[in-house]
């Protein structure tokens, strides 16, 4: 609601004044003379307009003008004289020289007066608009700023981030070759003595087995059986430091063919657990061989490992197509994969440890219950990974597992438009 401030020292104007502006719904504020309107004005100063008599004793209308727009913050209310002194040019003179903006004349025209204030009444509204619109433009440009400056030292975090990324990964090469070699030249070191201690103790065994007692024999057998666990255990270790693929070596290859002959390095094993084994036609793909055998024979021979006692083996491997979204291409590329399945219906496990199994020496069972070095599947994701693929299982309980191998598919060149000649 816009506040008016009227001075007059005769109090019938007042009334008057009040009267004719009160039913517009503005809030009037009275003062008798000029130092009454000097005090509410050191405490009040939001006002939309000042209607003040020129005639008033003591201070008159144009020295309370002067004495108003000295201060900073009321010379922003415009005023509005009322004279009696009708069309007087130095009286007008003098008021417009101490910063009035328009004239009344007496009597006062009531419609003259309602249309002057409302004139001014509405440019105070709209000036506050504006200063609000200002303000809010502030605050904008000041959130704009901030936003800027924390984007600047974002986007600096990122460049660093990324150098010591950078640095991280070299870092990182170069301790993985370091491990890679550590693994090869430990394995291949050890692979000695342990071929010293297997002989002597079958020499042991074959010259002096029948002069030892049980209890001779027993200690021989557990030296001959942990020696068999560490070449096993040396031998995996090999194979995985040893991968690392030549993109060259890959070559488009017909699955089928190369799981059934790992079907054949493990017939011994089928016929021994009465395995009944599945396959169906699997895609032809981009793969390294040498590598993705000892891949599905991990896998297949993990799924005989862990078959229910009592219970035929069921082992099923089959493929699907599925596209999957290239998230560094944008949300229109889709790539294709080949998902390969290999589907028991063994012993199983619980579904938490479906990541932690591709852990490196992470094993389920003790080793007396089920042998292995724990580095099988280990080697299969990492064989999946340098395929640029990703390697999952789903099982339960009591009711088998399923390992899918997901690999990508190449890319069908799209043919070339035919050109017509017109």
């Amino acid at each position: 609601m816009a506040k008016i401030l009227i001075v007059d020292d005769r109090e019938d104007n007042l009334m008057s004044i009040s009267s004719l502006l009160e039913p517009a719904g503005y809030q009037l504020v009275k003062a008798n003379s000029g130092r009454e309107a000097l005090k509410i004005l050191l405490i009040e100063y939001d006002f939309a307009l000042i209607l003040m008599d020129v005639q008033m004793p003591n201070l008159s209308g144009f020295e309370t003008a002067s004495l108003i727009y000295e201060r900073e913050r009321l010379r922003h209310i415009p005023i509005i004289f009322i004279t009696a002194h009708s069309q007087d040019e130095e009286n007008i003179f003098k008021g417009y020289k101490t910063g009035a903006v328009d004239y009344i004349y007496k009597p006062i025209n009531p419609d003259l007066l309602r249309a002057k204030v409302s004139v001014f009444v509405e440019l105070y509204r709209k000036n506050h608009q504006l200063i609000a619109q200002e303000q809010k433009l502030i605050a904008i440009n000041k959130n704009l700023e901030n936003e800027i400056n924390e984007r600047k030292n974002s986007e600096e975090k990122v460049k660093l981030l990324n150098l010591q990324l950078l640095q991280n990964i070299d870092k990182l090469e170069v301790a993985n070759k370091d491990l890679d070699r550590f693994a090869f030249m430990a394995s291949h070191d050890l692979q000695e003595p342990l071929r010293k201690i297997n002989v002597f103790s079958e020499r042991l065994d074959s010259e002096y087995g029948k002069r030892l007692d049980e209890g001779g024999k027993k200690y021989i057998n557990r030296i001959q059986t942990a020696t068999a666990r560490l070449q096993a255990l040396i031998k995996d270790i090999l194979t995985f430091s040893k991968i690392s693929i030549d993109k060259t070596a890959f070559v488009n290859s017909d699955l089928t063919p190369l799981v059934k002959d790992v079907l054949l390095e493990l017939d011994d094993v089928i016929k021994e657990k009465k395995a009944e084994v599945q396959i169906e036609q699997l895609p032809n793909l981009a793969i390294n061989p040498n590598l993705m055998r000892p891949l599905f024979y991990n896998l297949i021979h993990n799924s005989l490992k862990y078959s229910k006692k009592d219970i035929k083996p069921v082992i099923r491997i089959y493929s699907e197509t599925e596209s999957a979204v290239d998230k560094l291409k944008g949300p229109e590329t889709k790539n294709k994969y080949a998902r390969i399945f290999i589907s028991d219906n063994g012993i199983g496990f619980e579904q938490v440890f479906s990541e932690q199994i591709f852990d490196m020496f992470k094993r389920l069972h003790n080793q007396n219950e089920y042998e292995g070095t724990g580095i099988g599947l280990a080697l299969c994701k990492k064989i999946v990974e340098e395929h640029n693929g990703f390697i999952s299982a789903k099982s339960a309980v009591g009711e088998g597992s399923t390992f899918v191998i997901s690999l990508p598919m190449p890319e069908v060149e799209k043919p070339a438009p035919v050109k017509v000649k017109s």
